[in-house]
């Protein structure tokens, strides 16, 4: 009996070695686990799991997810007494993976083996950023990690060539070596076709020689003996990237919308930082949850002859019902891949773009509240009308890149669709609507002082992030109360991209249309047809001048000498009593030097001559009171408007040249003209035109 529980003993002590694999305390830059993760150790966090057979899982299908998997030991590759520098970061290992999409159509983002300097990767975001970086971080020097990534997501702003990559990451996610997935057959000597997202095991193999500085990374499919031939075979120096201690192991990430992001598992894995990592044993590894709800093969094709039967029978209607959402979709738009949101989509979310849904409307289209199916994510979707197809694949090319942008005091931009005649924006939705429905609604209550100036400034800080911040120059071109949207704390937002323009830091804007509203457009774009970032300026000091007085920069409502808001303040200055020139319901309450401060800049901001303005920079120093404003220059150059034209102005606050006042711009011109006089701030403010093709 004594034999018999010895016996047992000892078979119990050699499973749970079998089974957990641990490294060899004679050798701690070992370890394998040939027998899935039920009992390792590992660091796990974000949506990582070990499930119950053993099988590591990163992911699932759920949108925006990040895990992380490490080996819960650093990894020594201080150089020893008996090797070289450069040999001591030779290392091998041996994994198998398998990522399984959510649905047929797309899958992400993808996988990563990681060697890093810590475990901590709080700071990382998910989608094309693979739980690695973020916006801030991502061309980080001081990163020090080193990834092979398997990418099932083609991301243009990554440098992507496919959505079935892998890529060699060094201190970032944009790879320095990249090819597309494939092993070489050694039965038919010939490379073939894998696909990552396939949801089958692949097995990988990962050699570094650091005394060679070359890197293998060889992939096969499952039960398939390891190949003679890498899949890439690249020179690669790893001495400033790898460190005395780093820790190895994995890390995933799904996408952001319904449709792009997959469960990512890991089956087994070996790691050897003295000599070739011991290759794994199918036969042990966990096995994947099945896909598929069918019991066998019968039942499957009985479900699958019941749909046929069912699309021959409904094939008529299914026709009728495509014409309702069929949209407009050419080759070249593939490439931006999530962020084309299908109509129909946008259909269901705002339930059929029905009027109770209807957040707002103006000259360049309706916007509408939706929300998005699935993932419940609250929307905002902006119709914009467009001409033809020329020069769409640039706007939309630039809408994507916008997509991009992130600031606290932007709404951002999610995506866009084409329908016909029609461009659909996708935004966040902002609960408190937009900044013009509190300011001049008698029926909600009134902004306090304090929440208008906090506006003001996120609105500058928004506008220095675009002209100074980004990657790229952007200008918003519209900038204007109603499109400032308030989130759930009253933070003003941004919004509204549907005119921005971008170009180089060492470009040079291109010549364009005239679009923007009436009373923010800068004179000096009637004349140039550049608009620059003085043309934002402008037009953020008739906002400025717009949130402080309570009312639209252009009021045809008011008395003639009331219709310009940046002419009653500048004669309120002129008497040194420009406090006059506040909203009513602020008197009493607000800070006077901060509302002089307001006051002043908005009249600075909205000078006539371009080289007098403020940079958004000094904006924004004047506004958090690091800078003090400069003297504002007298301009008398005020431009009495004939009675005839007032009174065709007046007929519209937003007015379209093309369609209905030629008659009245030709009027103030040729008036300013007969006169002998450069054409005033108050003659051009009231001209410019609201176009509705952005373009």
């Amino acid at each position: 009996m004594a034999a018999a529980a010895f016996t047992s003993f000892h078979l119990w002590l050699f499973s749970c070695l079998a089974v957990i694999s641990i490294a060899n305390a004679q050798d701690p830059g070992l370890f394998v686990y040939n027998h899935g993760f039920r009992h390792a150790n590992l660091q796990l966090d974000g949506s990582a799991i070990i499930r119950s057979n053993g099988l590591l899982q990163l992911t699932n299908t759920s949108t925006l997810q990040i895990g992380h998997a490490f080996y819960p030991s650093p990894m020594n590759f201080t150089p020893s007494s008996s090797s070289t520098s450069a040999r001591s970061l030779s290392f091998s290992t041996n994994f198998v993976i398998a990522i399984v999409p959510g649905s047929k159509q797309a899958s992400g983002h993808g996988i990563a083996f990681v060697i890093a300097e810590s475990m901590d990767f709080s700071h990382a975001a998910a989608i094309q950023y693979l739980g690695l970086v973020n916006e801030s971080t991502k061309w980080n020097s001081s990163n020090h990690f080193f990834a092979v990534e398997f990418d099932t997501v083609s991301s243009i702003d990554m440098g992507d060539i496919d959505d079935n990559h892998v890529g060699i990451d060094l201190n970032g996610v944009r790879s320095n070596k990249q090819v597309t997935a494939e092993y070489f057959s050694n039965k038919e000597r010939k490379n073939i076709s894998l696909d990552l997202k396939s949801g089958h095991p692949i097995q990988v193999w990962i050699d570094y020689d650091g005394q060679e500085q070359l890197l293998d990374v060889t992939l096969a499919p499952d039960n398939c003996p390891k190949p003679n031939q890498p899949l890439l075979s690249t020179s690669t120096d790893l001495s400033d990237i790898l460190m005395d201690t780093m820790y190895v192991g994995f890390s995933a990430a799904t996408g952001s919308l319904q449709g792009t992001s997959s469960s990512h598992y890991i089956l087994g894995w070996s790691f050897n930082r003295s000599g070739e990592a011991q290759s794994l044993d199918f036969s042990q590894l966990p096995k994947l949850p099945k896909i598929g709800g069918g019991r066998n093969t019968v039942r499957l094709l009985s479900i699958l002859a019941a749909v046929v039967l069912l699309l021959i029978i409904i094939g008529t209607a299914y026709v009728y019902r495509r014409k309702k959402y069929e949209e407009v979709k050419e080759d070249w738009e593939k490439e931006y891949g999530p962020q084309r949101f299908s109509y129909k989509t946008l259909y269901i979310a705002t339930k059929g773009f029905k009027d109770k849904q209807l957040l707002g409307s103006g000259g360049f289209g309706k916007v509408y509240k939706g929300t998005l199916p699935y993932t419940n994510k609250q929307i905002a979707v902006k119709k914009v009308s467009h001409e033809s197809s020329q020069g769409m694949k640039e706007f939309v090319s630039e809408i994507v890149s916008m997509g991009r942008l992130r600031h606290k005091n932007l709404v951002r931009l999610l995506g866009y669709c084409r329908r016909k005649k029609e461009l659909l924006l996708v935004y966040d939705h902002m609960e408190n609507g937009s900044l013009d429905k509190l300011l001049f609604s008698d029926d909600k209550p009134t902004l306090n002082w304090f929440q208008r100036f906090e506006i003001m400034r996120g609105v500058a800080s928004a506008l220095l992030y675009l002209h100074e911040d980004w990657e790229q120059v952007v200008l918003h071109r519209d900038i204007k109360a109603s499109n400032v949207l308030l989130d759930s704390n009253l933070n003003g937002r941004l919004g509204d991209f549907g005119l921005a323009r971008l170009y180089d830091r060492d470009g040079d804007p291109q010549t364009t249309r005239l679009v923007g509203t009436l009373g923010y457009m800068d004179p000096e774009l009637t004349r140039t047809g550049k608009a620059t970032k003085t043309t934002d300026v402008f037009a953020f000091g008739a906002f400025l001048l717009e949130v402080a007085c309570g009312r639209k920069p252009f009021d045809p409502s008011r008395p003639p000498q009331e219709i310009f808001l940046v002419e009653l303040v500048k004669r309120c200055w002129k008497r040194d009593a420009i406090i006059d020139a506040i909203d009513p319901r602020l008197r009493g309450n607000c800070v006077v030097e901060e509302m002089e401060k307001v006051l002043k800049l908005g009249l600075l901001c909205s000078n006539p001559k371009p080289e007098f303005r403020p940079t958004i920079k000094q904006v924004v120093q004047y506004l958090d009171g690091d800078a003090s404003l400069p003297d504002i220059p007298l301009d008398s150059r005020a431009q009495n408007i004939p009675s005839s034209v007032l009174e065709t102005l007046t007929q519209s606050t937003e007015i379209n040249i093309s369609r209905a006042n030629n008659l009245a711009y030709d009027c103030i011109i040729s008036f300013a003209s007969s006169a002998g006089q450069g054409i005033s701030l108050n003659t051009l403010s009231s001209t410019e035109s609201v176009l509705h093709t952005g373009r």
